[in-house]
């Protein structure tokens, strides 16, 4: 079986559709949990598939270095030792070489870096990228790109993002024919429109089983964001999902389903559950605030996670102020359950043709602000 995508319904740009892969279906728009050494920090993989993802990511660059990919392969690849047996998408390593900056020396033919855990040299290059993803079994594999931050000079996101489409010929080469897995190209070209379209025709002309929008969410703010994104889906293939990589706040992903996106992924939600912000319909609040000591009340009346059917703000507010354990995992349950209901709230309103409707309501809920204190 190939992985194959199907759209299923338009609503404007938004999109909602699956891809179908041997592991299962993954529902798009679909957001992605981050599980960057192998596991999302705070849950069970039983209990991220409980928030209603259908699809992790895990991180190259972080599983190369430790417990190693060949060791990973050894002990039957990344589904089992992960205990996640749905679709993986690993990234390709490129982007924390590149955050790097002190540790790496780039070249033609790839990246040299010291690595942050115990300072051993360590060759990224295309074909090494897609030999560890080989090793790793993940599901669908992204080719190896330089991102560089943004703000950035024209003349540097241009020598980056024509590096990368090299480096994308030289990924869809080793990559080779392997059944039942995905390459991804990823479109660089930082906030120039003229470098956009000239790395999606690049891509195209490779041709990959899916397109990345890449180079975004690196310092440009959101409406530099938003403005690439009113053009750039368009250069893609419609038939082919499209990935934003690295986004982000739940006002960004609206936005970008808005304007064409069907896939993203975001350390955000469970890195800010581990530090007491956590994402209602009503917008974000801080449970380690004193407002929050006293009130009986769950974090959203709406919501069905453990952490708002079963313990008060007080509970919540009283174990992350005491450095519980509990409370990295029932924030972060919370916060991934809350971007799970997001995607699916798209995902009916783009069925039902009513999601200029249901934005509006999104936007005018998160202005309303949290609920009054007692």
């Amino acid at each position: 079986m190939t992985v194959r995508f199907e759209l299923t319904a338009r609503d404007g740009a938004a999109r909602a559709g699956v891809i179908r892969t041997t592991r299962g279906d993954v529902r798009t728009p679909a957001f992605m949990p981050v599980g960057t050494a192998a596991t999302v920090k705070a849950m069970m993989p039983e209990s991220v598939r409980q928030t209603g993802a259908d699809i992790l990511l895990g991180n190259t660059y972080h599983l190369m270095l430790r417990p190693g990919a060949e060791r990973i392969a050894r002990l039957g690849g990344l589904h089992r030792f992960m205990n996640w047996e749905r679709p993986i998408l690993t990234d390709s390593g490129g982007f924390q070489v590149m955050s790097l900056a002190g540790l790496r020396k780039l070249s033609e033919a790839g990246v040299t870096f010291k690595s942050h855990v115990d300072g051993s040299r360590h060759e990224l290059t295309p074909e090494r990228s897609m030999e560890i993803q080989r090793l790793l079994g993940s599901d669908i594999v992204m080719c190896f790109d330089e991102c560089p931050a943004l703000p950035a000079s024209d003349a540097e996101v241009a020598r980056a993002m024509r590096l990368s489409m090299r480096w994308a010929a030289r990924s869809k080469d080793a990559f080779g024919d392997r059944p039942g897995h995905a390459l991804f190209g990823i479109m660089q070209g930082g906030v120039n429109r003229e470098l956009r379209e000239e790395s999606a025709g690049a891509l195209v002309k490779i041709g990959f089983d899916g397109y990345a929008v890449g180079g975004l969410a690196v310092g440009e703010g959101q409406a530099a964001m938003f403005g690439v994104l009113d053009y750039a889906p368009g250069f893609l293939p419609e038939e082919k999902p499209r990935y934003l990589m690295g986004v982000g706040k739940p006002d960004d992903i609206v936005g970008a389903v808005k304007r064409g996106i069907d896939m993203m992924d975001c350390v955000l939600p469970s890195r800010s559950g581990r530090t007491g912000q956590v994402f209602t319909r009503r917008g974000q609040i801080n449970i380690k605030n004193a407002r929050h000591q006293d009130d009986p009340r769950p974090l959203d009346e709406d919501c069905t996670c453990p952490a708002c059917r079963n313990y008060s703000r007080a509970y919540l507010h009283h174990v992350f102020r005491s450095q519980e354990i509990i409370s990295s995992m029932l924030l972060t349950w919370h916060n991934l359950h809350y971007y799970q209901e997001l995607m699916q709230g798209m995902r009916e309103a783009i069925a039902e043709a009513r999601f200029d409707a249901w934005e509006a309501d999104f936007h005018a809920t998160r202005a309303q602000g949290d609920i009054a204190p007692l």
